[in-house]
């Protein structure tokens, strides 16, 4: 069961899990995706060593799990993340963080976690509820598409602080945006919303604030109908490709053609469309 949606474009309360299996997430599944949902509103998500600690794992579990075919993330409350937990590892100290401070190794533990996602070989959608900034946007690209709320803002927000991206601010950004317009995220701190970030191609498409959830279970259930095999391979070859010459990615995809020949989804796929009727992909 869901709970309605509360303010713009908070997400509902999305619980099938026990309740005591996270303390920082929430899961749900719906059909062939699996829903995770950020859970620590009042501090509008960002990420904690906790929440790492189980994201993580989880991120690991879902990967193995055939029944999933499709991952969305998404936030609870007004935020989708606003980054990484740092007040919360730094407390009240004003003393400037050191070689040995715990500060470093839970910027690893951050970008760990947002490895694991971006290495995730199953499509993932991040759902933009609302603010995205710093490593709330490093952990969106590790995503492969976004869809966002209408009144989503982000931006990366590290030079606010002094702070110096860590997973993706400035060797996924540009990749994603080109060099120009991610220097002036990067360089100014600025959100901007998530309508204008559209034609950059940083986000797929902007929905009405009441309707994200909806129109993200649509794509999502519609993706999760392919053949698994065919997507897990594709993200692949497009992950690969991307640092290839246009010659070497073709011929990769020509090698992935020539094993993908030998699947039983490639054989089920051609054999429903002569059937004219719905393929049932085993992933294999």
């Amino acid at each position: 069961m869901t709970a309605p949606l509360s303010g713009d474009a908070s997400v509902p309360a999305l619980q099938e899990t026990p309740r005591n299996e996270f303390s920082t997430l929430q899961l749900q599944r719906r059909g062939a995706a699996a829903w995770i949902t950020l859970n620590r509103p009042d501090a509008m998500n960002a990420l904690s060593g906790a929440m790492c600690d189980e994201l993580s794992p989880l991120l690991a579990r879902l990967g193995r799990d055939p029944e999933v075919r499709v991952l969305v993330l998404t936030g609870a409350g007004r935020a989708f993340c606003a980054g990484a937990d740092l007040k919360g590892v730094l407390g009240d100290s004003a003393d400037a963080p050191g070689a040995d401070d715990p500060l470093n190794a839970f910027l690893d533990r951050v970008s760990d976690t947002i490895d694991r996602l971006r290495a995730l070989p199953k499509p993932t959608i991040a759902a933009l509820n609302g603010l995205t900034m710093a490593g709330g946007l490093e952990l969106a690209m590790a995503c492969d598409l976004m869809i966002a709320a209408e009144s989503a803002r982000i931006g990366d927000a590290h030079a606010n602080f002094g702070v110096f991206p860590g997973a993706g601010g400035t060797a996924v950004l540009p990749r994603r945006i080109g060099p120009t317009a991610a220097k002036y995220l990067l360089f100014t701190g600025d959100t901007m919303a998530a309508a204008d970030l559209v034609p950059l191609g940083l986000v797929n498409r902007v929905v009405p604030d009441g309707e994200l959830v909806a129109e993200v279970d649509k794509l999502a259930s519609r993706i999760a109908s392919k053949s698994p095999l065919v997507l897990r391979r594709m993200k692949q070859a497009v992950a690969d490709g991307l640092d290839q010459p246009q010659a070497t990615a073709l011929r990769l995809e020509r090698l992935v053609l020539d094993a993908h020949r030998h699947s039983h989804d490639i054989r089920e796929g051609l054999a429903a469309f002569v059937g004219k009727r719905k393929p049932e992909f085993k992933g294999h």
